[in-house]
């Protein structure tokens, strides 16, 4: 395993004045060469943590570590320049009467000339936009601004990169594949990052670990598969991706009965308040993603079609059971039913998330 790039350990930060701490008791660690990403609704905390992280904010209690080097506590604050960190913002701070290899090189100045060129070319290289080095920033697409900013942060080989909604101003389509690039442009430096936004399909396309922040706690800190597929909270199981949570009643060991049939899965005590144990007959929630709802014309089941959204390859089916509950279903692109009309359905969930009774 790769040694640890950065480790917050029991973090609190707080605005002079406001009272309640903005980051409250956070701990999470990144190890060298991964790229980690915050995701959470506005003001849950994801910046503060950011700006405390870059040496902007100081820490109420608790420790940050960077590398080797305590750079936060109660009674210590490195200062910003000294702490090695890159960073990138979302209004990428291009000088806009500098040409693309002098914004680049101007993280530099403290190298000779015959260093500073090359490293430039480097960056510039890396980031696939060697040709444009003469240009103006407002010659560039956003995407290549943007790509811009991450050479100039790249350039002094920052220890850790910290990037803070850094594809906001640019467009969905964009946004999603320039992430993907982002992705092989840090792996392909060996560069360790902590990336915040509030775009999960962002956070899923860049990331090795994502942290879902709540009101200024992290809920879950854990690869992305591991987000979607076991959520340590109900927040984060209703916050990441798409589904409902549907009533279930345990009939036997890890099984469970709700309104579509019946599940195999772990069930995680307890399931009422006081209840040390699932016993047959518990209360649970079941989540259950668009995938786990199969549509099938030779099903008995069926449910009404309310809602639907077209996304080229296939379909979001919003479906009314009989108990007037709803689920999601993802429905191939070839089965376009109408608003109103009733179709089969069976269940198809290879593993159940559970949670206790709310």
């Amino acid at each position: 395993m790769n040694p640890l790039i950065l480790r917050v350990e029991a973090l609190r930060v707080a605005y002079s004045g406001a009272g309640a701490n903005v980051v409250d008791d956070l701990s999470l660690e990144l190890a060298l060469g991964d790229i980690g990403c915050i995701v959470g609704a506005s003001g849950c905390g994801k910046t503060t943590l950011l700006r405390a992280i870059a040496g902007f904010l100081p820490a109420a209690s608790g420790t940050i570590q960077i590398g080797n080097d305590l750079v936060a506590s109660v009674h210590h604050n490195l200062p910003p320049e000294k702490r090695g960190v890159g960073l990138v913002f979302q209004d990428f701070a291009l000088f806009p009467h500098l040409r693309v290899e002098d914004n680049v090189a101007f993280g530099l100045r403290r190298l000779a000339g015959s260093e500073r060129a090359p490293r430039t070319r480097t960056m510039l290289e890396l980031v696939g936009l060697a040709a444009q080095a003469r240009l103006y920033p407002h010659e560039l697409s956003g995407g290549q601004q943007q790509r811009v900013a991450l050479a100039r942060a790249l350039a002094p080989a920052p220890r850790l990169l910290l990037m803070d909604e850094p594809f906001s101003n640019l467009d969905v389509d964009l946004r999603a594949r320039l992430g993907a690039e982002v992705r092989q442009i840090l792996k392909d430096s060996g560069t360790s990052a902590i990336l915040v936004t509030h775009d999960q399909q962002e956070a899923f396309a860049t990331a090795d670990r994502i942290g879902v922040m709540n009101a200024g706690r992290l809920e879950q800190w854990d690869r992305p598969y591991e987000l979607y597929h076991r959520p340590a909270t109900r927040f984060v199981a209703d916050f990441i991706g798409q589904g409902v949570f549907l009533p279930a009643r345990v009939i036997g060991s890890g099984r469970m009965a709700i309104e579509l049939g019946e599940l195999k899965g772990n069930t995680p005590p307890p399931c009422d308040p006081g209840c040390a144990i699932c016993a047959d007959g518990a209360r649970v929630e079941v989540l259950l993603r668009p995938d786990d709802v199969v549509h099938d014309d030779a099903s008995a089941q069926t449910a009404e079609v309310v809602r639907k959204i077209f996304r080229g390859g296939d379909f979001i089916y919003t479906l009314r059971l009989a108990s007037g509950r709803e689920v999601l279903a993802l429905v191939p692109s070839h089965h376009d039913h109408a608003i109103g009309e009733k179709i089969g359905i069976r269940l198809d969930a290879d593993h159940v998330i559970t949670f206790p009774h709310s």
